[in-house]
Parts: structure tokens; sequence; C-alpha cells
């Protein structure tokens, strides 16, 4: 299959209804388009076994245990990582923009649930906060095939709501983690970013993986906007009557600003941050963000 062919563009893959079909068609083509898989999954180092639970991969079953015993044992490997992740998605009244035909929400809706599907695959443990300026889903973290369809049924029934206050969710969770973990922000950053991005390095500085995914619509991103228009900002309903061709380079500039300040507060942060446009296909961006992170470790 031709590189064209294996990333797929996001309004057919919003076109998916079925979110799992979704998610695997994501995680399937990001894989496809690494050069060196970041999957970890079982390695050649033999070191225990565990029971059987109910969607383990019958590949790994010890079927010489099994004919002594009759029950069901999983090879254990070394590197089998146990790795707990928190995906928290921002599903206030901005993500629910869209020039296109995909919103920002949407676009996170498939984020979280393709990153959801991965994990499990990774045999890893994935939890799933959604949030405006309350908390509005939280399932803990659990490393079953049953929690994968309760998250991805979360997800597909996922509506925008009010302000952003990521603030809240991001200490909340840090309060309540008792060992480290992955946490995973999933959100357009409309907020006051520095408290945000505060707040992410603290989570950062107790020892944990700390990932955003700053997601910006194509027409935030370029301003292509030419007739005297009306602007209305989601959250608050504040209206804005200009020339577009009056504010675009302002705007750019301060976009620009915003961006870097962004970037640089998350890096010396040490949090890791990745731009996404939504209009970008989804399996591409994730694809070239593995890639990234694999060669910085």
């Amino acid at each position: 299959m031709s590189e064209s062919l294996n990333f797929l563009d996001p309004s057919v893959l919003s076109g998916l209804s079925n979110l799992e079909l979704r998610a695997r068609t994501v995680v399937e083509g990001f894989l496809s388009g690494l050069h060196k898989s970041p999957n970890r999954g079982f390695s050649v180092e033999f070191n225990d076994y565990r029971h059987y639970q109910r969607g383990d991969d019958m590949r790994h079953v010890d079927w010489k245990l099994y004919a002594r015993s009759d029950k069901f044992y999983i090879k254990q490997y070394e590197d089998e990582t146990n790795v707990r992740v928190v995906i928290l998605l921002d599903v206030s009244a901005s993500m629910d923009y869209s020039s296109g035909s995909v919103s920002k929400l949407n676009y996170g809706i498939t984020l979280a649930s393709a990153l959801a599907y991965f994990i499990m695959r990774q045999r890893d443990a994935v939890g799933l906060i959604t949030f405006d300026d309350e908390v509005q889903e939280y399932i803990p973290a659990k490393c079953r095939q049953p929690h994968l369809m309760r998250i991805l049924r979360t997800l597909a029934h996922v509506q925008s709501g009010n302000k952003t206050n990521a603030v809240k969710p991001l200490s909340d969770l840090a309060a309540s983690l008792h060992k480290k973990s992955m946490v995973i922000l999933i959100s357009d950053l409309l907020d006051d970013e520095e408290r945000v991005i505060n707040t992410l390095r603290n989570l950062r500085g107790m020892g944990n993986d700390v990932i955003t995914f700053h997601l910006m619509d194509e027409a935030e991103l370029k301003f292509p906007f030419n007739e005297a228009s009306e602007f209305i900002d989601m959250e608050n309903q504040e209206t804005y009557i200009t020339s577009p061709a009056a504010i675009r380079e302002a705007y750019l500039e301060n976009l620009n600003e915003y961006l870097a300040f962004c970037k640089k507060k998350c890096q010396s942060s040490g949090v890791d941050y990745c731009l996404l446009n939504t209009a970008e296909p989804l399996d591409e961006a994730l694809s070239a963000y593995m890639s990234k992170r694999a060669r910085s470790f």
C-alpha cells in the first residue's frame, strides 16, 4: 500500500461511526508509518507466569503447563510494562469549533480512543477523564478488554460542555496518584495556559511521564478569513465584528508567540508537547510523534 493510502483524511476517519474500528484504523496506520515500532510488548526474556485473564492473547498461553494443570497461564516477560496511563480529554465549548468537517472535539475523541486502544494493546492500564470546568466522566485505569469497551462507549457519547478549567482535573489527579503514571492531556489549551502548564510541571515533578497534545483547527492556525465577519467566543458568547485583513498580521504574530510559549514552557518543565492540526491525518501525526519520542529515549 502506498504511503498516501496509509494515512486517512480526518473527515473520512470521522465518518467511521464505530469508535473501536476508528481507533484500530488509526493505530494500524501510525504503526505502519513508523520506521521502528515503539511496541515494547513481550520481550524474548521469559520471567514468570500469571493467570489468564479475559482478553489476553492466546498466543502467550503456556500449553504445556495447561496440559499438566488444566488451567490457563500466561507467560510474562521482563519488559512487560504494566504502566498506568490516564488520558484527560477537554470537552469544553471551544473544542466544538470546526472550520471544516471535523471539530477539535471529534479529533480529540478519535485521538483518545486510538491511544486507549494502543495502550491496551501494549498490555498497560488506561483510564479516562473528560472535563470542561468540572470533571464530567472519570474511569480509573485498568487493563481489561471490557474496560476498553467502557472507555470507547464513554467517548462515543461525549458532548461539548462549558468553559475550560484544566487545572482542576489535573490537580485532583495529582492528589490521587499513588504511583508513577503516564498522564496525557488532550486540549486546545484555550485556558490560562501558564497555570495549566505549571500544573503539568507539578505532575512531572512527581515522577510522572506527562504528554500534552495541543489541538488546533486549521483556521485558527492560518486565519484564512477575508470578508468582514462576526467572531463569537464559544465559551462566553462575546462577539467581535472586524475586518480580518485589519487584524491578520497581529493575530498570527500573537498566535506564534502563544504557540512558542506553550512549547518552550512545556519542554522546560519536562512535559512532552505535540501540536496537532485537526486538518492533518491523525495516524500520520502520531507516527511522526512516536518516531520522535522513540529517538528521545
